[in-house]
């Protein structure tokens, strides 16, 4: 089950008809089900793990551990739910840990942190360290949200699958998130004297 370098590229996935069958025959013992379910997702799951992550090596150590976990654990599967959420919702899970241990060392996108100039490369660290710290003070459910949606291309109804919730609840929790992002950012910007150029997450859409 080995895991390849896949470009990033937009990607869209539809629900086959035969997942279950492919299930079916997981649980059955037959292990070429399952790798016909890892050439079917594995394109989409490493573009969103590498979108995350952003590091090729991660992505595919994230994607090749959800793939494990979801065959170890297919006997849980309930068949009532979308194949693909339930895969889908794992490899997030890999990569928002994956974030969460590296978080202090990873450099943030220019969609959060805005770079600076090389005479700036100290404060523009400080700066980093202070956005996430600010996104790991937020509780899980608006921590996800603000990682999803900007470490992400998903669309509300993407994340709302992903986190079975609606798209509606999503933009709920952005909204709240980003509030309270903006004042933990301030709070630390004040304990440390960093002024964060951070793009105004209420404007943000």
């Amino acid at each position: 089950m080995a895991i390849t370098s896949v470009p990033t590229t937009a990607v869209s996935v539809d629900q086959n008809a035969d997942d279950l069958a492919l299930v079916a025959r997981c649980r059955q013992g037959d292990p070429s089900a399952f790798e016909g379910i890892v050439r079917r997702y594995q394109r989409v799951l490493v573009t969103v793990a590498q979108r995350m992550l952003d590091d090729v090596d991660a992505a595919n150590d994230a994607t090749q551990n959800a793939f494990i976990k979801a065959y170890q654990s297919i006997g849980t599967y309930d068949s009532r739910r979308r194949f693909f959420s339930w895969l889908y919702r794992i490899l997030v899970n890999e990569c928002l840990d994956a974030r969460r241990d590296v978080a202090q060392h990873e450099p943030l996108g220019a969609e959060l942190a805005a770079a600076g100039t090389p005479a700036d490369d100290f404060e523009s660290a400080q700066r980093r360290r202070a956005v996430h710290a600010a996104i790991q003070r937020l509780p899980t459910e608006y921590r996800d949200v603000i990682l999803l949606r900007h470490f992400t291309e998903l669309s509300y109804e993407e994340i709302g699958e992903t986190l079975g919730v609606s798209a509606t609840m999503v933009k709920s929790r952005l909204h709240i998130a980003r509030g309270r992002l903006a004042v933990n950012l301030k709070a630390l910007a004040r304990a440390k004297k960093i002024r964060p150029r951070v793009k105004d997450y209420r404007q943000s859409r």
